[in-house]
């Protein structure tokens, strides 16, 4: 494989303009992303909900912020890797080499961590056939709403995420059930008030015991956490949303220094090893605030440093992008 300027390992947001951001300066860039789309959280969390944090935006779809990111990032034809995940990382002469599960290797001049919380997976309910029933009426999350039309829906958890896919999938559900294992919730209090003047029906003190049906759910066992009595109710879909767990993974071994679960960098957010910077969730500093906005800030700033690494006569700021003349 041809040597790039940057590697961003990670198609996040942050990471989506840190590659853009890296075109502007002249850079050749690669992303690598574990995820087979790129949106990282954007598209494989919460697609339908709405962002309100985003400059420029009053509200946006989640899924629609981040196909504008991959139509920015696009503009100079990165080179872009999905499905593979970044294991190793080795210094190879004044290049490095990022080496993928697949062994496959990609040569690099200096590289851009932006893995948003890491490699994430759903936190499971653990019964019998969970795995079977995925994407065949279960679900963790939301990524069309479209599907769930017409069914009868039984929402899993207590937080914001159970309570706005209740009320969001409710006026075109069949029916509409939330399942939570106490009486304390982890949502908005507004958005509970919400549901709760719905004629969704809560099962408080509950959880799912059983899952049933053959090629696609046809309903659940719930049990009372109090009493143990059990009884049958019919669904098509089950929605679980009692939260991620995320790692770093294989950057863990990559000699980087890290502190609860995230790696640290300085004021240009570069790590402690030479060449390899890191922006976004995943990365730690004083005053750090998590969110998309600050993000893309730090990753523009990172690219820069970059670029002043790799060409020492270059500028750590290139100007503004409206005297650039870049044209639609």
């Amino acid at each position: 494989m041809s040597t790039v300027d940057v590697t961003i390992i990670g198609g996040g947001p942050v990471g989506l303009f840190g590659a853009f951001y890296a075109g502007l300066r002249g850079m050749s860039v690669r992303i690598i992303d574990s995820l087979p789309d790129l949106g990282g959280q954007l598209t494989a969390l919460y697609p339908e909900k709405y962002v309100y944090d985003m400059p420029g935006f009053p509200e946006v779809l989640a899924k629609d912020l981040a196909a504008s990111l991959v139509q920015q990032a696009g503009r100079f034809g990165p080179d872009i890797v999905l499905g593979r995940v970044a294991e190793t990382l080795e210094r190879r002469g004044d290049e490095m080499v990022v080496i993928t599960g697949d062994g496959q290797e990609w040569p690099t001049r200096t590289v851009v961590i932006s893995a948003g919380a890491g490699a994430f997976s759903p936190t499971k309910i653990g019964v019998d056939r969970e795995d079977h029933f995925e994407h065949k009426g279960l679900t963790y999350g939301v990524r069309d709403k479209a599907m769930f039309k017409g069914k009868k829906c039984v929402v899993v958890g207590g937080g914001d995420s159970a309570f706005d896919w209740a009320l969001a999938l409710h006026p075109d559900a069949a029916s509409m059930m939330l399942v939570h294992r106490n009486d304390r919730f982890r949502a908005h209090d507004e958005t509970v008030k919400q549901l709760e003047q719905t004629d969704c029906e809560f099962a408080l003190f509950t959880v799912v015991k059983e899952l049933h049906g053959e090629d696609h759910i046809t309903g659940v066992t719930l049990e009372d956490t109090q009493t143990k009595e059990c009884r049958h109710v019919e669904c098509d879909a089950v929605i679980v949303n009692i939260g991620f767990k995320s790692s770093l993974g294989p950057l863990k071994d990559w000699g980087l220094t890290i502190e609860k679960n995230q790696i640290v960098v300085d004021h240009l957010f570069q790590t402690n090893l030479p060449g390899v910077f890191s922006v976004g969730d995943v990365c730690t500093f004083d005053g750090k605030l998590k969110l998309i906005a600050t993000g893309v800030g730090e990753a523009a700033t990172a690219v820069c440093v970059a670029k002043t690494l790799i060409d020492p006569s270059a500028k750590l700021f290139p100007g503004h992008s409206s005297d650039m003349g870049l044209g639609s």
